[in-house]
This record gives structure tokens, sequence and C-alpha cells, in this order.
């Protein structure tokens, strides 16, 4: 089985362009890719992860990779998959945004002579010229067939930018430079991505004659993909000072029992072969099966002793063996105290775990707060200092736990 069919084989793939000419390239090792990740936050989240992952999949079948950095089109933002305008980032957010990218990444892309390359759009696109680039790549494109782009349609009725507009022509560009200059003949991303991908393959092909390709990947667990990993505290990151590693094993120990099995095949570098033998395995082992995909996907982000420490401290919580010293923890100063104690709503949004005041009543309310095995039932509960000295554990629903101590 070829690199292209395995991808099939997972789920991977959902749409392609000239899919013979891409399978014998990716097969052969004849692809050299690139794959943008726009500096939005100065961590890579889950939502980045699918990609991560397809990259080191074909480094590793001998393809060569390019890692965009959108250190230019992040002055302007995607609008595909928003419902309102991006807020603008400065220069040097976006810089230091890309830098963190670019430490994360390496942690799977190898990088070297013959190996990935890292580029910035940056480089190009902020000394492009406006009439030039009219002249140049404007007129290669058809506005009636932009406006009926997916990544457009939405925002037609709420209001969309010139601003935004101009994103197709920004990474289509980007394509075009990245074939000239550094033989690109392939880019990927997820399907919310597929105007703007054939807007490059387009450009290239009208203004070379050269042939160039598009695949993008099925977006994990939901048709929209940005939703995914969403947690009181906002995206699932891969940064663990935004994410601890033991909330990143939560999460995926957690998912849906129908999506396990699909973030095996996507997620994953087990082999078709076992994820096929544990389809098979008896109804009752859903939660084994969990725990080994929190495990393996832990240990690819954080590393296996990371991934030990959580399991530990997951077990210590569902099973009661094991300890929980690396169950995620809030320290409550004495500032936040008054008269020397301080409310369960107020210690449940210093610790994240609501986004509000309104949220952690309702759930108080609906019986779904508990601390130290004892269900809260008054909404306006204290705790002392020296209680939170001593510290206390939370409970949120049946799967969140959280300590609270001074």
């Amino acid at each position: 089985m070829g690199i292209y069919e395995e991808l099939q084989a997972r789920g991977l793939i959902a749409q392609v362009t000239d899919e013979e000419e891409i399978r014998e390239l990716i097969n052969n090792g004849g692809a050299r890719f690139y794959i943008g990740f726009d500096p939005t936050a100065d961590s890579l989240h889950v939502g980045h992860f699918m990609a991560l992952c397809l990259m080191k999949r074909l480094q590793l079948a001998g393809n060569k990779p390019i890692v965009l950095l959108g250190g230019g089109t992040g002055f302007i933002g995607d609008p595909s998959g928003r419902t309102d305008m991006r807020a603008m980032m400065n220069a040097e957010t976006i810089q230091h945004n890309c830098d963190c990218f670019l430490k994360q990444i390496g942690k799977f892309i190898e990088f070297g002579e013959d190996k990935a390359i890292v580029v910035n759009n940056a480089d190009w696109l902020l000394d492009l010229k406006y009439v030039d680039l009219l002249r140049e790549v404007g007129a290669c494109f058809s506005v009636n067939n932009m406006l009926r782009a997916e990544c457009y349609k939405q925002r037609m009725e709420r209001g969309l930018s010139f601003f935004e507009f101009n994103y197709m022509i920004m990474q289509s560009y980007d394509f075009y430079h990245l074939h000239q200059h550094y033989g690109c003949n392939m880019q990927f991303g997820g399907d919310d991505q597929w105007s703007n991908m054939l807007g490059g393959t387009e450009l290239i092909r009208k203004k070379t004659g050269h042939d160039a390709y598009a695949m993008t990947i099925t977006l994990l667990l939901n048709s929209e993909g940005k939703k995914m990993g969403k947690t009181a505290k906002g995206a699932v990151w891969l940064n663990p000072e935004k994410t601890t590693p033991y909330e990143f094993y939560q999460y995926w120990r957690n998912v849906d029992d129908a999506d396990v099995m699909k973030c095996f095949r996507l997620l994953t570098f087990v082999s078709l072969d076992k994820i096929a033998e544990m389809e098979n395995w008896d109804g009752s082992r859903i939660n084994e099966k969990k725990e080994i995909l929190a495990y393996e996907l832990t240990t690819m982000i954080h590393g296996e002793d990371e991934a030990k420490k959580a399991q530990e401290t997951a077990r210590a919580l569902f099973s009661g063996a094991g300890n929980d010293e690396n169950m995620p923890t809030t320290t409550i100063t004495e500032d936040q105290l008054v008269d020397g104690a301080i409310d369960i709503i107020s210690i449940m949004v210093a610790a994240g775990l609501t986004k509000g005041r309104g949220e952690a009543r309702r759930l108080i309310e609906q019986g779904g707060v508990s601390v130290d095995d004892v269900k809260v039932t008054d909404i306006y509960q204290k705790f002392t200092k020296e209680q939170l000295s001593a510290s206390i554990k939370i409970k949120k629903g049946k799967k969140v736990f959280h300590k609270v101590n001074m």
C-alpha cells in the first residue's frame, strides 16, 4: 500500500485535483508540498494537529514539506469559517506568534538539508506593490467565481470587507511564489480551504502553464473543524502552559464513543491492521480504546513521561489508583479573599472552569459541582484560607477535576 492509499484508508482525503497525478507524485516521493499556518495565536491547537500529522506522514514517505508561516497573510486573516472579521494584529504580535509556531512544528517535522524548509510569506507579500499585484495576479481572477466560493458565501449576508476579500488572492500568490522559487508543486489544507487552494492551482497554470495540485484533508470530528477542541478555557492548545498535558490527555480520553476509531485513523501512527483489530473489540472495551488514544496523542505532543503522569492522574480520579499530583491546579492569592474567604463562584471563574459567574451559578443550581466529593448546593458557599491551604478538589460535571489551593 502506497502512502496515498494509506491516506485514503485512514479517511484523510476530502478532495483532490488530478487524482492520478497526485497519487503518483506522493507515492514516489515526488511532492514538494506546502501547508500554511496563519499566526492567529501564540500556540498551535488541536485544529492544527491533523495538518502536522499529515505533513509528518508525507515526509516519512520521502516527500518534501514546506512549512509556510503566515507572517503576511496574518495581517489580513482568513475569512473561511468565520462569522465576523478577525481582530487585526500588529507586526510584533504576528512575529512572536510565528516564532512560537516554529518551535512547536519543529517537534514534528525534521528540518535540514534535503529535508523540510520553513518560509514566511511576509518576505514577499509585504513588499508587493498594489498596482503591480493587480496587473500580475488580479487579472487572473474572476470576481463572479470568487463570490461563489464557499469561504465567502456564508459571510455575504453579514458583510464581507474588501480587506478580507483579498485573502484568496494572497493565498493563491503564496502558491505561485513557492512554485516559482522553491519548486513547490502541491498544497494541502483543510476542506474549508478548497476555494482558496483552487485559486492557487489555477494561477500557476495561467501564469506558467505548469501543473500544480491541491488536496484537502477531512476535518476532524465535525464538518466545520473550527469548533474542534473547545473547552471552558477556549481551544485545546499544544502549548503545555495553555493546556496542560493532563487536560490534553483528558480531552482525548473523553471524545465521543463514535469518534474514537476515527481519531485513531486520522491522528495516530498506529497501523491500520492494529486499528482494524481494535474495531472488532467487544463494546465493553471502549474505555480501554480511549485510554490508548489519549496516551498515544499525549506522547506525540508532550512526550512519554508527561503521558504517563497524565494517565496516572486520570486513573487516580476515575478508578482510585495512582496519584493526583499532576491534576490541573489554581492558586488563590490573598488579594482574592474577602474577610479571609472566597465564594465557590469566584473560585470556579478564577480556575477557568466557567467563562463567567452566570455559568458557574447555573452549574451549581443544576447540581453539577462538587467539592471534595460533596455536592455544592449553596451558590454562596465560601472556603476559608485554612481550607484552601490544605487544598480542595472541585469536580465539574462527571469528567472535569481541578485542585485549588493557596
